[in-house]
This record gives structure tokens, C-alpha cells and sequence, in this order.
């Protein structure tokens, strides 16, 4: 029950004045109390008792947030649970730019939820991930599946569970069940044994010590309350089926304790009562809600199937637990949170999994802190809808690793799936520390990708990240040491964040289609090699594929294309640095529906067979110069004004024979003179270009003056000096 005012009270007094979404959970069922709630602005009329499981509260709000343009993750089951438990309700505190979910419950009669029926004396606290929108600096088409977000959001409360000594300090009975080779002994309420196998009937508090050689827990308790079962110490092998196995529960809490080391080994064969049975299909197996956490280890030997499952929801929220599988590592049906723990995972599969396919509110994964290791035949972590990413440290990798390429000895099938983060609709990282070596895409999704902060590593043997509609950067530090493309989607929009990219084909690549190349290498506008780039300004486009660059630092070591762009270009700010690349069929930057540029830096250097720069669209000067022969790497090009001051002081690390240059300081009417070779000291460097650097002992190449907003110095294909 909320304070004063109560609920109805509440939605008169702000239930009109803001957008944010109001659900009302409350123990009046009588249609004339629902008319008057939703009458006074609810969006939504939950009564009591209401399912804790997600499946029925979650798509109703869920859809409510996605119509606010809000983000709803797996921790929104806890915000309704905490709301309603603890009356709290802070409406005012809202910022702006956010939609947040309020609740007011106009009861007293406590909420049956999954969340809030841990001890009272636990306090857990809840966590809570919402999507912020940023605004951007040019009109972009791109439509992604959750609302962008800024760089900087609030940080999310960690979620706090309780120890397994404070859940047995708040039990009002505890039973006990002592596992002694090929027998089982409980003393307590609630569980038969039946030889090896020990069955839990009844909601309650459980402790399970000792080993057994070739048996069962089994938990069959339907009833409503939690199974509390601390694993204290045990050593379960079962040679025919999963050594631990809930058949149901309303509530099921596998707790590790303190310092504890537990481990369960199931065999390579299952034997079924009934031939056409195949569950359980685990060696930690649930048919309902499981959620692990605590501060002991569990270890996880799946000879036969998958390591740990649930068919419905799948929280882990702390231990040290090892998974060693046949089949997938740890899979949540339909969905899976992780909010702590160390994970080591090593499947023959898939490493974490969610893949309810039949209902498109479900299949999702949301981890927010903890440690993983992944190892994995397959995808690494793969979600069959969305994946949510806001916190932990993950060390990933798949099938081969990055090394798994056509022509080695560690190709993989093409049929193969070895992705390192995969998401059926779309992936969202607020934040995390990624080192990922996968075999295909490091991160990918079927719709699109939003990265709005994180510490990126990643060696890929195909695409770093790759969306088939939209990739979206606020934020974040990308360190691309290998991969086919760097960046790959329809729409690719970089607001912020700091880049490293290597690549063998196209740094940066706007396509079209599922893991497309982008249609083949080169192929620049207008006519003959290298298009005459920036002598006319191209038809305003009208098609489906952009780069937005609008901030950001980004360097490109590509062996194809640099900015390879089938559609058109739009930077308004940033720091753009390529070296590209040597064949001539390739260049620096390369698209067909033109190049506006306003604002930020950008030097892009490679060869000049396909060699272009901005259009005339541009409000921002451009330069490009290609040269007679080709210069070495590492050969310093040095641009400066009639005062001596110093523009551009780069140094390619490859051979070259194309610059293409733009940068606030290039102004018209001021004559410029280009110098190359020489030595750059002191400043610094970074990625070829110095900043503070005393240049000298150049050899003058000649001089021209800025006329216009396009600049072009030498023939286009190679020949001629500037």
C-alpha cells in the first residue's frame, strides 16, 4: 500500500500532466474500480494475485515502453516487484529524457511475486536498465529496434541477493538432506526418499550435503511459496538422467553456499520412462523459473545435452559456476538475466542461450554484471530476440576463433553459426570490457545494433560488428585487431566512442542484405576510374543506405575500401583517419550517392585508382591530392599556410599514392605549400597524424590555393604533382 495520497489520488493529481506509462497493481477487482483507474490515466490495470512469472506481465509493459520509445529489459519485472512491495513511487524524479515505468499499488495486500519472496531480511535491492534519446545532429532515416541512447546513462543498482546463512537465519524450518554414496537421509519436512533419489513436495528451505554416486534430487512442489535448496557441499552423479531436476515449483532457488564446492555429472545417455519424452535434457534441468545465485562454486559436467536449462526464466545472480557441455553451455528458454557471478563456460554448442522462437516478447538475454569466460562449437551468447548488455567482463571465443578463415586449417563450415554476441532482433550494450576472438561476426543481430558504451577487443574472422538494418555508436572504445569488415550494416551512424579498426576488405562497409560484402570492391561515381570525385555535386539521395559520422575518433586500417558506402555519406563532425589501402581497384573511400561533409577532421589516404573525397555538397573545404608515383609508408605529408603554420602533418602506414584532406583550418583564399618526407618532433602521433609537432627537413612538392570547397591536385587514377 502506497502512502498518502493514495493511487486514485496520485493519477489525479499526475497521471495526466506527463507521458510517463502508470500501471496500477491493486487488489480492487470490481469493473467499476478498473473504469475509474484507467479513466484517471493508467495506462494499465493489474489486480492481485497477478502471476510473478514474466510471461504474463512482461509483453503487456514491454509494449507500453516500446510505444514511449523506451527501453524494458528483464530487470522490469523487478521494478514492478520492489514498487509494489516497498509503496515508493517518484514520479517528479524523472528526467526528461526518459520514460520510466511508475507504479502505484493501492493495496495492502502484499504482491506474490518471483522477486520479493526472499527473506525479509535480505533487503534485496532491484535493478532497472532504461533507454535515454539522444538527439542527433542531421535527420537520420534509420529506424532501430530500442530507442537510442546517450553516451552517459545512470548507472544501474547492482541487484543484492541473499546468503544462503541469511536465508536459513530467516527460515522458520530447515531440512535436512545428507547425500551418502548410494543412499539419502532427510531429517525435516517436505522431501521422500526413495533409495538414491530424494524428492522435495513442498515449498521451504532446503540444505543438501555429501555425495552421491547414482542418484537424484528431484523438486515436484507446485504448490505456491519458493524452494529455497543450498547446495552445501555435494557431489551428485546420475548415469541415466539429470542429477538435479526440477519438475516444478512456483519459485525455485538453487543457492550456493558460502565457500561451498558443489559438482553434478550426469551420463552420455538419458533413459525416459516414456520413449517419447526428452526432458529433462540438462544436467541442471528446470521446467519453471530457476534462479542461482550465492557464494559458493558449482561445477557442471553435461556428457549427454546441455549443462544448465530452464524452460521458462533463467536468473543467475552470483557463485563460481563452471559449465563443461556437450550441447549448449547455460540456456534460458525464454530468457536468461545474469546480474553477478564467475562464469567459465565451455559447450560443444552454443555458450549462453535463449531461443524461444514462438513468442517475440521472449527469447531475450540481459546481463548487467559478472565475470564470463566463453568458450564455445557455436555462438557464444545468442538470444533469439533481443540482447541487453549493460555491465561484466567477457572473454570470448568461437569455434576457431578469428583464425577459422576460407584457405586455413581451421576453416569452419559456412553453415556454421560461431558468432561471439547474436541477437535474432537486436543487441544494445551500455557497457561491459569485450575480448572476443570468434570465427564470424563478433557482434551481430538480425535488425540492429546499439552500442552506447563499452571497451571492445575483437578479432573476427568475418565482420567485428555487423546489423542487416542499423549500427549505432553513443559511446564506447572499439579495438578491431583483425576482422574481413570492421563495421557492416544498412545504416551505421557514429556519434561518439573511439576506434580502432583493422580490416582485410572494407574498414567501414554500408550494405544491404544478411552479412553482405557490399558488392564488390571499388566501383567510384562518375565515369571512368576514380569518378573525377568533387567536380559536381551528386543528386540528392534517396535510398536506403547512409554513414552518419557526427563524432568520434576512428582509424581505419583497411585492406580494401577505407569508407566503403553504397548509398551516401554525411559527416558533421568527428575524427576520421584511414589508411587504406594499396590495390588500385579499392580506394580510401569509395560511394555512389554522395559525400556531404560540414564539419570534424578527416584524412584519408590509399591508392588512387579509385581514389574520391566529399562532394561539392560540402560546407566544409576538401582537399585531394593524387601523386605521380607511389610513396612508402611512412612517408610524411606535410601541409602548411603562408604563415608556416602547419595543417596537416601525416604519415601513412602504407604505401600511397592518394590524400584526401578536410579540416576546419583549410580556408579559402589562403595559399598553402605541401612538403613530404622529412621528420616529425615532439607532439604527439597517433595512428599516423601528429599534433604539436616541429616539422622539418621535408622536400617542397609545390603550392595551391584554396578557390572553392573541393580542392584537386593531380590527375585522378595516378600521374601528375601538385
Amino acid at each position: 500500500m502506497i502512502p498518502e495520497p493514495g493511487g486514485y489520488e496520485f493519477l489525479r493529481l499526475y497521471g495526466r500532466e506527463a507521458e510517463t506509462p502508470v500501471i496500477l497493481l491493486t487488489a480492487r477487482v470490481e469493473e467499476n474500480d478498473k473504469v475509474l483507474g484507467l479513466e484517471l490515466g493508467a495506462d494499465d490495470y493489474i489486480t492481485k494475485p497477478y502471476s510473478p512469472r514474466p510471461k504474463t506481465i512482461l509483453p503487456r509493459e514491454k509494449n507500453m515502453l516500446n510505444r514511449t520509445l523506451s527501453m524494458l529489459a528483464a530487470g522490469l519485472l523487478l521494478l514492478l516487484a520492489a514498487t509494489a512491495c516497498s509503496g515508493q513511487t517518484k514520479r517528479g524524479s524523472v528526467n526528461e529524457a526518459q520514460q520510466q515505468t511508475a507504479v502505484v499499488a493501492e493495496t495492502n495486500a502484499p504482491a506474490a511475486t518471483l522477486e520479493t519472496s526472499a527473506p525479509a531480511a535480505t533487503g534485496a535491492v532491484t535493478s532497472q536498465v532504461v533507454a535515454e534519446a539522444a538527439p542527433t545532429a542531421v535527420e537520420q532515416p534509420a529506424t532501430a529496434v530500442f530507442a537510442a541512447s546517450e553516451t552517459t546513462q545512470p548507472a544501474a543498482a547492482a541487484t543484492v541477493w541473499p546468503s544462503a546463512s541469511e536465508i536459513l537465519a530467516s527460515s522458520s524450518a530447515v531440512t535436512e538432506i545428507v547425500l551418502a554414496g548410494d543412499a539419502v537421509t532427510e531429517e525435516g519436512d517436505g522431501a521422500t526418499v526413495d533409495g538414491s533419489t530424494v524428492t522435495i513436495t513442498a515449498a521451504g528451505t532446503y540444505r543438501a550435503a555429501g555425495s552421491l554416486t547414482d542418484g537424484q534430487i528431484i523438486v515436484d512442489a507446485e504448490e505456491n511459496g519458493p524452494v529455497y535448496l543450498i547446495l552445501d557441499g555435494v557431489n551428485i552423479s546420475s548415469t541415466t538422467s539429470a542429477p538435479i531436476f526440477v519438475a516444478g515449483a512456483d519459485e525455485m532457488h538453487l543457492v550456493l553456499a558460502e565457500n561451498s564446492q558443489n559438482t553434478i555429472t550426469d551420463g552420455s545417455e538419458y533413459v525416459y520412462d516414456n520413449p517419447e519424452e526428452d526432458e529433462p535434457n540438462a544436467a541442471l534441468f528446470s521446467k519453471d523459473d530457476l534462479l542461482i545465485y550465492g557464494a559458493g562454486a558449482l561445477t557442471v559436467q553435461a556428457n549427454s545435452y546441455d549443462g544448465i536449462a530452464s524452460k521458462d526464466a533463467l536468473v543467475i545472480g552470483g557463485g563460481t559456476i563452471v559449465v563443461d557441455a556437450v550441447d549448449d553451455g547455460v540456456r534460458g528458454k525464454e530468457s536468461l538475466a545474469i546480474s553477478g557471478g564467475d562464469l567459465t563456460i565451455t559447450a560443444g554448442g552454443d555458450g549462453l542461450k535463449s531461443d524461444e522462437d514462438e513468442d517475440p516478447e521472449r527469447g531475450t538475454i540481459t546481463i548487467e554484471a559478472g565475470s564470463l569466460h566463453i568458450s564455445s562449437g557455436g555462438d557464444a551468447v545468442q538470444a533469439e530476440t533481443n540482447l541487453l548488455i549493460t555491465g561484466g567482463t567477457f572473454t570470448i571465443e568461437t569455434a576457431f576463433g578469428s583464425t577459422a578463415a576460407a584457405g586455413s586449417s581451421a576453416f569452419i563450415d559456412e553453415e556454421l553459426s560461431a558468432k561471439g554476441l547474436k541477437a535474432g532482433v537486436g543487441v544494445t550494450i551500455a557497457g561491459g570490457a569485450f575480448a572476443i576472438n570468434s570465427a564470424d561476426d563478433a557482434v551481430h543481430a538480425n535488425t540492429a545494433i546499439l552500442v552506447n558504451g563499452g571497451a571492445f577487443d575483437i578479432a573476427s574472422g568475418d565482420d567485428a560488428f555487423h546489423a542487416d538494418a542499423t549500427l549505432e555508436f553513443n559511446g564506447g572504445v572499439v579495438n578491431i585487431t583483425a576482422s574481413y569488415e570492421g563495421l557492416e550494416s544498412a545504416v551505421i551512424t557514429i556519434n561518439a566512442g573511439d576506434f580502432t579498426i583493422v580490416s582485410s576488405d572494407d574498414g567501414i562497409n554500408v550494405a544491404g542484405g544478411n552479412d553482405a560484402v557490399g558488392g564488390g570492391p571499388g566501383g567510384g561515381p562518375g565515369g571512368g576510374p576514380g569518378g573525377r570525385p568533387g567536380q559536381d555535386t551528386f543528386a540528392e539521395y534517396t535510398g536506403d543506405y547512409y554513414l552518419y559520422i557526427n563524432g568520434g575518433s576512428i582509424a581505419v586500417y583497411a585492406g580494401g575500401d577505407g569508407l566503403d558506402v553504397n548509398g551516401a555519406i554525411e559527416m558533421t563532425g568527428g575524427q576520421v583517419i584511414v589508411n587504406g589501402p594499396t590495390e588500385r581497384m579499392n580506394g580510401a573511400i569509395d560511394y555512389d550517392g554522395g559525400f556531404t561533409l560540414s564539419g570534424g577532421f578527416l584524412v584519408a589516404a590509399g591508392s588512387a585508382g579509385m581514389a574520391q573525397t566529399a562532394d561539392m555538397s560540402s560546407s566544409q573545404n576538401v582537399l585531394l591530392m593524387n601523386f605521380k608515383g607511389t610513396a612508402d609508408a611512412g612517408t610524411i605529408i606535410h601541409i602548411a599556410g603562408s604563415s608556416g603554420s602547419g595543417i596537416l602533418t601525416f604519415a601513412p602506414s602504407k604505401p600511397f599514392q592518394s590524400i584526401a584532406f578536410s579540416s576546419p583550418e583549410l580556408a579559402v583564399g589562403e595559399t598553402y605549400t605541401v612538403y613530404y618526407g622529412g621528420t616529425a618532433a615532439g607532439g604527439t602521433e597517433q595512428n599516423g597524424l601528429y599534433t604539436g609537432a616541429t616539422y622539418s627537413g621535408g622536400t617542397e612538392m609545390g603550392s595551391f590555393t584554396v578557390t572553392g570547397n573541393v580542392t584537386l591536385l593531380g590527375s585522378s587514377g595516378g600521374g601528375g604533382r601538385p
